[in-house]
């Protein structure tokens, strides 16, 4: 027996994918395997097996340390993981001790830009089968579950916007290296402004190229391909998914961007707002519906003339109550509170409004439209998907139990009476631990957790002095 058997971790169609995996296995194609999981910030880690003990490790998992677990976006553990508990309350995280990837045969993929490279998407077990509290996968599995309970599958659309640069030094000077590290220096690869126009497109037509085919060779569902409005920006949309299956298209995308870019001497990064001038912020658009399980019929789409079912406006309610404390989870830096400014393409307070880009919530389709949906604009695109998606699922749940009221759409949104979004990431933490549905909901264990990372990045900051400070104080006191 496998440590897969051992505990019933796999379903029929998984098992079926693991006999597919052991043939494209063969050392004859493929010289390594990358086991991968999305961390708690929704960046991919792991380890690389060569063929025949990835083959091995297919059932038997492989192991890798808790200490993944404990960092913050520096890289740095934040944890006492050499104390009682480990910091986490659990004797399975003392020590660095080893959890359990358990790769998903579903998800194998050979990488376009690597040759020879396999990859599998894991997830994270204690040494006795039970999944790990803090994998972010395994706790939108579980919030999926929930839905499913109620006969409905959760179908979601991106529309991610992210800069490319090209990579003029990459810094790597013995003196440069730190947690982090020195950032590289870049120039850009257009100018900007000239939104959706086909000139500045086929100027960066090139560097997109190479993307858009090892995207598709990935097997991702791409939709779109546009130049922004900054300089350097692009965006990428795709196909609505189901289920896990969003989530992980958005960490598998990134991670293929950054690395695909990175081999052809370019830089490209999901940070929301670069510190280059005259660069725009940019934003993950999220849209999302509710699909009836049994019939395949999307369950938004109203049948009198109002823009949303009663199970939709439901939905749509529960988003907006729960919109601060949620915050944490779609706009989970510090920069990405620098987007939220009024009267641009970026919300600032919970409202909603009938295909209007300046409310956190737009609503589009209606009556007899099969993709009515609603599109969340509020998140940045390093959030990890897992929590984003997650957390609106449970918000929007608990608005269809309590019957909740949206209001009326918001005609003149940077106006509205209406709750205004966190400011900083250190108010949106705040809200979070505020609010006891989410405690509830994802569970205090795991709300602590997430929050004690979060405060850490947040107290790092605040003991750096910026140039801005210099400025302002140097010379004058």
């Amino acid at each position: 027996m496998t440590f897969v058997d051992d505990h019933g971790l796999w379903s029929a169609a998984q098992a079926d994918a693991a006999r597919a995996v052991r043939e494209r296995c063969d050392p004859e194609r493929i010289d390594t395997v990358r086991f991968s999981f999305p961390d708690q910030h929704g960046i991919l880690r792991g380890k690389t097996l060569v063929a025949a003990e990835a083959v091995k490790a297919l059932t038997g998992g492989c192991a890798i340390t808790t200490t993944m677990l404990a960092k913050d976006t520096a890289h740095r553990t934040v944890f006492p993981v050499f104390t009682a508990g480990g910091g986490f309350g659990m004797r399975e995280m003392e020590g660095a001790a080893d959890v359990v990837m358990v790769p998903d045969p579903t998800t194998f993929r050979t990488l376009p830009w690597a040759p020879r490279t396999g990859w599998l998407l894991c997830d994270l077990h204690f040494q006795d089968g039970r999944p790990v509290p803090f994998a972010t996968r395994g706790l939108y599995r579980a919030v999926l579950d929930r839905l499913a309970q109620r006969s409905l599958d959760y179908v979601a659309g991106l529309e991610v916007e992210f800069h490319v640069f090209k990579l003029d030094d990459p810094r790597m000077a013995p003196s440069d290296a730190g947690q982090p590290g020195e950032p590289p220096a870049v120039s850009l690869i257009s100018h900007g402004y000239q939104y959706l126009t086909e000139q500045r497109y086929d100027q960066v037509e090139p560097v997109l190229e190479i993307i858009r085919r090892d995207v598709l060779a990935l097997g991702l569902p791409l939709r779109s391909m546009e130049v922004e409005y900054g300089p350097s920006q692009c965006e990428f949309t795709f196909q609505p998914t189901t289920g896990l299956v969003p989530a992980d298209l958005m960490v598998l995308f990134r991670s293929a961007v950054k690395q695909i870019c990175r081999r052809h001497g370019y830089h490209a990064t999901f940070m929301c707002r670069p510190r280059i001038p005259n660069v725009v912020p940019s934003g993950w658009h999220l849209h999302q519906s509710l699909r009836d399980a049994r019939t395949g019929a999307n369950a938004f789409v109203p049948e009198g003339p109002g823009p949303l079912s009663p199970l939709g406006t439901g939905f749509l309610a529960g988003l907006l109550a729960h919109a601060r404390a949620a915050t944490v989870f779609t706009t989970p830096t510090i920069n990405g509170y620098k987007r939220y400014r009024s009267y641009s393409l970026a919300p600032d307070r919970a409202v909603w409004g009938r295909d209007n880009r300046g409310v956190m919530i737009r609503v589009l389709g209606g009556p007899g439209d099969a993709a009515t949906r609603l599109e969340n604009r509020v998140g940045e695109p390093a959030a990890n998907p897992y929590l984003y998606m997650a957390a609106q699922i449970l918000a929007g749940l608990d608005g269809i139990d309590r019957g909740l009221d949206p209001g009326p759409s918001a005609d003149t949104p940077y106006e509205a009476a209406a709750p205004l979004l966190p400011k900083s990431l250190r108010e949106a933490v705040f809200a979070l631990r505020e609010d006891p549905f989410f405690r509830a909901a994802l569970g205090a264990g795991f709300v602590d957790y997430y929050t004690h990372i979060k405060t850490a990045e947040i107290e790092r900051f605040q003991a750096e002095v910026t140039e801005w400070e210099q400025r302002e104080y140097f010379e004058i006191f």
